[in-house]
């Protein structure tokens, strides 16, 4: 599953319809949800006694104290494997034989796993919590030091490019050029790269055409038009959406421009969210069951504004806070799909219009390797740069003392 995709399903056959894994779960397990979602490995673990337990329960099962998730240790021994040849739910019959097993974690707990299929009884392993197609959390035993995506069930549960269409909405943003390389050098099958306003210069155009792969299109989110167009040309054929669109401009509520800049980016940043949700998403979450040729993730690049909001900043920050509000909806809206929607928030770019702020700005090139990481791990949540790490950090402790510091200028 890591080479070359196949063909395209024939035209004539029937549609199958997506089928997701089992996806009912607790409100407890939820927070073990959070935690794959952000791609830290944190068992239940008891408040008193201090001791990791599994599955996650109400209580610890020995003394009765409350229990939280903690950081465990990854490691783990296969104590029996088999192969589910016909399993009873439909889901996984369409994608047997799928490898299960019964593995017993350094931390204390033995759990029922998926199972890389090149590991058995007594092998040691190591231990991942990932988001399933139903995007729950569930575990899985890789090899240690080995190659996951070389895992076909690994592969299911995350967007590995390779082999894989994927369609860029701005050509123009700064992380594009070092994106469309790591996913040309990923193996991904074909990058198309939306370009608004064709008429301007692409300082970028000769290295893009440079790499194999690579087409650029034509695309304004701005436009009902140009979405609905390119929709009806490239929304069954893509895997992957990467929304990179952005529209940065300075200024705080009584600015002599903050209407109209406000309007023009919540037109780029929201509503050209929507405008693509609404051309591209049926289709995606129709193609959940195509095989290797499903659509498997849309990933949205949002600032760390949205969730803190600077006065001198005002009409960006709300633009991308409704930006990552409307991501939300979306990931409801593909999941009936399996299509997972990974929101990435960044600190400030090398953009110009970041100028102004103060250093460290994020690079281009960080912001492509975490979408790539967040493809290959099946990620939803990714904070990218010291500055949004700092400002998401802050936030879950004091909500209020940062809203203060911002309001005194400054983002650090």
């Amino acid at each position: 599953m890591t080479g070359a995709a196949r063909p395209p399903a024939n035209p004539l056959w029937r549609t199958r319809s997506p089928l997701l894994p089992p996806g009912a779960r607790s409100r407890a397990a939820h927070l073990l949800t959070a935690a794959a979602a952000r791609g830290v490995f944190e068992l239940p673990c008891c408040t008193g006694c201090g001791r990791f337990a599994w599955p996650i329960p109400e209580a610890c099962p020995d003394c009765l104290a409350t229990v939280a998730l903690s950081p465990a240790p990854r490691g783990a021994r296969v104590i029996a494997a088999t192969t589910a040849e016909v399993p009873a739910d439909p889901y996984f019959r369409q994608r047997a034989p799928w490898r299960v097993g019964l593995v017993a974690m350094d931390c204390g707990p033995q759990a029922l796993v998926h199972l890389d299929p090149g590991a058995g009884a007594g092998d040691a392993v190591r231990m991942t919590l990932v988001l399933d197609r139903a995007g729950q959390a569930v575990l899985h035993a890789g090899p240690e030091g080995g190659d996951m995506q070389a895992d076909p069930q690994w592969r299911e549960m995350t967007a590995d490019p390779a082999g894989r269409r994927v369609l860029i909405t701005d050509a123009r943003h700064v992380a594009v050029l070092p994106l469309a390389r790591a996913l040309a050098g990923a193996g991904a099958a074909a990058i198309h790269l939306g370009v608004p306003e064709a008429w301007k210069p692409l300082p970028a155009r000769a290295a893009f055409e440079a790499l194999p792969g690579v087409r650029l299109v034509g695309l304004d989110v701005t436009s009902d038009r140009s979405v609905t167009d390119l929709a009806a040309d490239l929304a069954g054929r893509v895997e992957i959406v990467v929304n990179t669109t952005d529209l940065p401009r300075p200024g705080g509520l009584m600015a002599p421009a903050a209407q109209g800049d406000a309007r023009a980016m919540h037109d780029s940043v929201a509503l050209g969210m929507l405008r693509l949700a609404r051309a591209f998403g049926p289709a995606m979450a129709a193609r959940g069951a195509d095989g290797e040729r499903g659509a498997v993730a849309w990933v949205n690049l949002l600032s760390v504004l949205a969730r803190a909001h600077p006065p001198g900043w005002a009409g960006y920050a709300a633009a991308h806070a409704a930006g990552l509000s409307m991501a939300q909806a979306l990931r409801a809206d593909l999941a009936s799909g399996g299509v997972r929607v990974v929101t990435v928030l960044t600190g400030p770019t090398e953009d110009d219009a970041f100028q102004t702020l103060d250093p460290p700005h994020v690079t281009g090139r960080a912001v492509a390797d975490a979408i790539l990481n967040a493809l290959r791990r099946g990620l939803e949540e990714v904070v990218v740069g010291d500055v949004a790490r700092d400002l998401v950090a802050r936030l879950e402790k004091n909500p209020k003392a940062v809203e203060r510091d911002l309001a005194r200028g400054g983002l650090a």
